[in-house]
């Protein structure tokens, strides 16, 4: 059972860009805030990000804390990356998005990614040797990069957690929970 206040003085960056899917990023920022950590959402450009429902239905936008150049992974304990496949197809090739993950799994910070989010991973040749799961579409790019895909609702590889899609969100938010607290 969480408590709130739980995480109190953890901080956590959540990096996004325009049609992610609104629940895997509204539902972790606003469950880990209810839990005492600090959240900020910074997207590729530092302006509002739109949210997705589904890949297909825009609903809200999102105000940001600023770009990913801002974030500076010494002062974060954990960096969130949501799914949407628009904006997981272009945080992959975005250079910034890259090193946050990559400096962040280096220095054994949490790196919590849902859905699509894992192309990021990827892309930034950080799941070779790793056990992960994802949205199944990403399967065989987890596989072909070196990483052993599982069907799970939750995976944790050290300090990587990951999970598939919207109805894994209760795992994926108490797994980030579990290794901030």
């Amino acid at each position: 059972m969480s408590t709130q206040g739980e995480l109190t003085g953890r901080r956590i960056a959540i990096v996004a860009g325009d049609y992610f899917e609104e629940v895997e990023l509204t539902t972790p920022r606003d469950e880990l805030r209810a839990k005492g950590a600090e959240v900020h959402v910074f997207s590729t450009t530092g302006e509002s990000i739109q949210a997705m429902e589904g890949d297909t239905e825009k609903t809200s936008k999102v105000e940001v804390d600023g770009d990913l150049s801002g974030v500076d992974v010494a002062g974060y304990d954990a960096i969130v990356v949501p799914g949407g496949t628009v904006n997981a197809d272009h945080l992959r090739t975005d250079e910034t998005a890259q090193r946050i993950v990559t400096d962040a799994l280096a220095a054994e910070k949490v790196v919590a990614v849902i859905c699509h989010g894992p192309w990021l991973l990827v892309s930034a040749g950080l799941t070779q040797g790793r056990r992960l799961t994802s949205f199944p579409s990403l399967a065989d790019d987890v596989r072909n990069a070196g990483g052993e895909w599982v069907d799970e609702e939750v995976v944790v590889d050290g300090t990587l957690v990951t999970s598939r899609n919207p109805d894994d969100l209760p795992a994926f938010v108490g797994a980030i929970t579990a290794q901030l607290a």
